[in-house]
């Protein structure tokens, strides 16, 4: 686990989750971990981080979203194929993440809005 503070002294505490964890969205599983972890940030809700060799990325478009985020750096969203339709930014990465957020390189985390993610 790690438990560190930006300059406005909100902490980011990233920690590995016990569990099977999948990700699916019109009946299909897009992603499926032993290995996700967790990442809050201050008193904000949990996010999902699931490992990118864990994920189904055939599925995943890069789209044209990003956002900035002073505590982790910047994310990158991906649409999700799916049969039926295009499930636009389900999910986003922060690819160089911060100093802070290292452990999460190499991850995505899921709008649950979209997609389900839970553990099984």
């Amino acid at each position: 686990m790690s438990d560190t503070s930006n300059s406005n002294g909100v902490a980011l505490t990233i920690r590995e989750l016990p569990g099977k964890w999948v990700v699916y969205a019109s009946g299909a599983v897009y992603a499926e971990t032993q290995n996700a972890l967790e990442l809050v940030e201050g008193d904000g809700a949990p996010e999902i981080f699931i490992p990118r060799a864990d994920v189904a990325m055939a599925f995943f478009d890069k789209s044209d979203t990003s956002t900035d985020s002073a505590q982790k750096g910047t994310a990158s969203f991906y649409s999700i194929e799916t049969k039926s339709k295009v499930i636009e930014d389900a999910a986003w990465s922060y690819e160089n993440p911060s100093s802070a957020a290292a452990a999460i390189k190499d991850h995505l985390t899921f709008d649950t809005d979209k997609v389900t993610v839970e553990e099984h």
